[in-house]
C-alpha cells in the first residue's frame, strides 16, 4: 500500500549489543556511554534479549545484587520479540501492546539491522498528524 510507513523508515539503525556472558557492570557502562535505556544481547550474530533500564533496577538495583557478578543472561528479558523491516509501524504498535515492549529490535532475514521503538512510533505518527493538520488549513 502506497504511503505506508514501515518500520525501517522510522528505527535506528546503530543498534548496540553486548554478549550473554557480558557483566552488568559492562552493560551498564555501554548503556551510559552511549546514553541508551537499553541493550540487545546477542549471542553470536542472533538477538536473544534486551536489557532495559528498568531490567536492571528490578533484577540488580533492588534486590542490592553486585553487578560485576551478574550476567546479561541473568537479567535480560527472553525470548526476544523482533519484528522483520518491511513491517509497518501499525504492526510494530500491536505487536508491542500484545507482548508489553517498548523496543523490539528490527530485523532482516536472519540479520539484526536496527531497533524499533514506542518513541520512534509515536513521533513518527505525531509528525503525519501535523502534516495533515496543515492540509486540511488549506
Amino acid at each position: 500500500m502506497a504511503g505506508t510507513v514501515l518500520v525501517r523508515d522510522v528505527m535506528s539503525k546503530d543498534v548496540k549489543v553486548v554478549r550473554l556472558d557480558c557483566s552488568v557492570k559492562e552493560v551498564v557502562a555501554t548503556m551510559n556511554k552511549f546514553n541508551i535505556g537499553s541493550i540487545v544481547v546477542v549471542q553470536g550474530d542472533r538477538p536473544v534479549g534486551v536489557i532495559s533500564e528498568r531490567d536492571i533496577l528490578r533484577r540488580v538495583v533492588e534486590p542490592c545484587l553486585a553487578p560485576e557478578t551478574l550476567t546479561a543472561k541473568q537479567v535480560m528479558t527472553s525470548p526476544v520479540v523482533t519484528i522483520n523491516e518491511t513491517a509497518n509501524i501499525g504492526e510494530a504498535a500491536k505487536l508491542m501492546a500484545k507482548k508489553k515492549v517498548r523496543k523490539i529490535p528490527v530485523m532482516n532475514k536472519q540479520k539484526l539491522v536496527g531497533i524499533v521503538t514506542f518513541t520512534d512510533i509515536v513521533t513518527k505518527v505525531l509528525t503525519m498528524f501535523s502534516i495533515l493538520e496543515e492540509l486540511m488549513k488549506t
